[in-house]
């Protein structure tokens, strides 16, 4: 498993480095979404092309060269009820997600990866629980509101503890999922392009998941929507996944004089 995970790395970053130089990659005027995320006054004057890369052609998957993160479009599928993912490619899980992503798992996983992010390993079972590992991702939603303003809300704002009833605290971490082989036709599949892309309940397919125990069974479920946080169905949303920056080691003690 680890030598195909690795070998799917080194082909997404030549891949990534094929779309990033060609003329394809560069961001045309009116078609990225910059405007959606961006509230800086100093980054309105940098050129949306020299900053964002779309990565595909039929897929909303932008990378952001200059903030090292990735951005995805996607719309509001779920405003009320038990969740077992906060987001879901288009056609899998939307049942219990709230935003579906208008791409799949694994081109996600390669912007992730472009972006700085190294995948830790996906929770495990056997013979015992093991929870997730991975660099944090910072999960965010942009839309625009009805009067064409836009708004942002951390992921962690629309959620909240069945039990408690308060907002979501935990953050993500990027496990990575895996693959599977289809053992009549030989073909390998990336595991979480079944709907996996962000966890809510611990999958060890998950893209992203929680880094602690969070069950699947319906009963059990430790989530639900926020409903008054969440935008209305069907809004058009920018999700940007941004990969946390590990804390600076202080500075060597100066030796005493």
């Amino acid at each position: 498993m680890k030598t195909r995970v690795f070998q799917f790395h080194l082909f997404a970053m030549a891949w990534l480095c094929f779309f990033t130089h060609s003329s394809f990659g560069q961001t045309e005027s009116g078609t990225a979404p910059a405007s959606e995320v961006t509230t800086a006054a100093s980054e309105k004057t940098e050129p949306k092309a020299n900053r964002l890369v779309r990565l595909s052609p039929t897929e909303e998957v932008w990378l952001d060269r200059k903030k090292k993160r990735v951005i995805v479009g996607g719309k509001i599928c779920l405003r009320k009820g038990l969740l077992e993912m906060f987001a879901c490619p288009r056609g899998t899980k939307e049942h219990e997600s709230i935003v579906a992503v208008n791409a799949k798992s694994s081109l996600v996983h390669t912007a992730l990866l472009a972006a700085g992010a190294k995948p830790g390993s996906p929770v495990s079972y056997d013979p015992q629980y093991v929870a997730a590992t991975g660099p944090i991702i910072d999960v965010e939603i942009a839309w625009k509101d009805e009067n064409g303003k836009t708004l942002k809300r951390r992921a962690q704002e629309m959620i909240r503890h069945v039990k408690t009833r308060k907002p979501m605290k935990e953050d993500w971490v990027f496990a990575g999922s895996g693959f599977w082989k289809d053992e009549e036709t030989g073909e390998e599949y990336y595991m979480a392009e079944g709907g996996e892309m962000i966890c809510l309940s611990n999958f060890s397919t998950a893209m992203m998941d929680l880094p602690v125990e969070s069950p699947q069974e319906n009963a059990s479920l430790f989530f639900e929507a926020l409903t008054d946080q969440i935008p209305p169905l069907g809004t058009e949303v920018r999700m940007i996944l941004t990969p946390r920056q590990p804390p600076k080691p202080d500075p060597p003690a100066s030796p005493s004089s």
